[in-house]
């Protein structure tokens, strides 16, 4: 799980490792006043979770430095502009 942290394209995701270290603490924050997890996961440890929804990139940090959940339809998009597939995107409904 901590071996994720190493990694330097979780820090590249958020924008830093002060980023990701305010991700971190705000998110585990949340969860232990009873947020629930955005994703599906068998692990019960905080820190694999908040690491598990930044990595399926469920959660950012808005301009304000809170943290927010990435609308379904927002992932999709970020998905396929990492993937150069931004067609659905300028109105080919």
């Amino acid at each position: 799980m901590l071996d994720e942290l190493k990694e330097e394209a979780i820090v590249n995701r958020v924008g830093g490792r002060f980023k990701l270290s305010t991700m971190i603490q705000k998110r585990l924050a949340m969860l232990s006043q009873g947020a629930k997890p955005l994703v599906n996961t068998r692990h019960t440890d905080k820190m694999a979770i908040v690491l598990q929804e930044i990595l399926d990139d469920k959660i950012f940090l808005d301009k304000t430095g809170a943290i927010q959940a990435r609308a379904k339809n927002e992932m999709d998009a970020t998905r396929r502009a990492m993937e150069g597939d931004i067609s659905g995107e300028l109105g080919a409904d």
